[in-house]
């Protein structure tokens, strides 16, 4: 069996019980009688997660649902293989379940025909949806959902307590969500997505990639401000030939190291 390492009380985050970096961040919240997993990632990592799952002494019987904080492919690809093990509801934002019911290539990303980029996506059937102001039981524990569009319509962050679960809408080196019209993405509505969070009175950042961070208004401030220029400039683009927070995160979860 594997020791439970909560990254806050009733939250696991797989990327740091495995030791290595996987695709996205999954969050599994656990309610005492029974727990919810934020995201699945990749069909090819989800026989990891569900064997940490069972490693951690947790039935595969008690996942009362899946949130698909929105419908790109990294976050989604495991999902109907998901609903059929852990046989639990699949929620997901109303301008998400199109993307994620008919596995469109282009609004989840998997399909950039300039950049050879074509990864198979399942179409899963959406049980309920979830929107701005729904409260999630799970046990002892209470999300509040937030709609938070920008990257993508349908993308959605959960509060609980002090902690936002805060998708792709914005990484602790100030990065944000791939930002493309085709995607269904909207600088306007990102805008006001960072600002709603930098006005909160939540403490910790857990987005869906890279590392936990403790939220810093300087570091919304100069990424909404960046995005503004972008909303009145003709060069922004998604070229990058790196990303070096998650060089150095994966480099962190490998050694153990796990700091916020």
């Amino acid at each position: 069996m594997i020791q439970r390492r909560y990254v806050f009380p009733g939250v696991l985050e797989m990327n740091y019980q495995s030791g290595r970096r996987m695709g996205v961040n999954i969050y599994l919240i656990d309610g005492g009688s029974e727990y919810a997993l934020i995201d699945v990632g990749f069909l090819d990592e989800l026989p990891d997660v569900l064997e940490l799952i069972r490693q951690m002494d947790f039935s595969l019987s008690a996942c009362k649902l899946i949130i698909a904080t929105h419908a790109d492919v990294d976050h989604t690809q495991g999902l109907t293989r998901a609903r059929e093990v852990l046989r639990c509801e699949v929620v997901a934002h109303p301008k998400s379940v199109p993307a994620i019911e008919e596995g469109d290539e282009i609004l989840t990303y998997a399909r950039i025909d300039a950049q050879g980029i074509r990864i198979p996506i399942p179409r899963c059937k959406v049980d309920r949806t979830i929107d701005e102001g729904d409260r999630i039981q799970i046990g002892d524990r209470q999300l509040e959902v937030w709609s938070t569009p920008g990257h993508t319509a349908g993308q959605l962050a959960m509060r609980m307590g002090n902690l936002l679960f805060s998708g792709d809408n914005i990484f602790r080196d100030g990065c944000v969500g791939v930002i493309d019209a085709h995607h269904g993405s909207s600088l306007v509505d990102y805008i006001t997505s960072l600002e709603r969070i930098r006005d909160s009175d939540v403490e910790y950042l857990l987005p869906s990639h890279g590392p936990i961070f403790r939220k810093e208004n300087r570091l919304l401030d100069s990424t909404i401000s960046r995005l503004r220029a972008y909303s009145h400039m003709s060069d922004f683009g998604t070229c990058a030939v790196d990303w070096p927070l998650m060089d150095e995160w994966e480099e962190d979860l490998a050694s153990g190291e796990f700091r916020f």
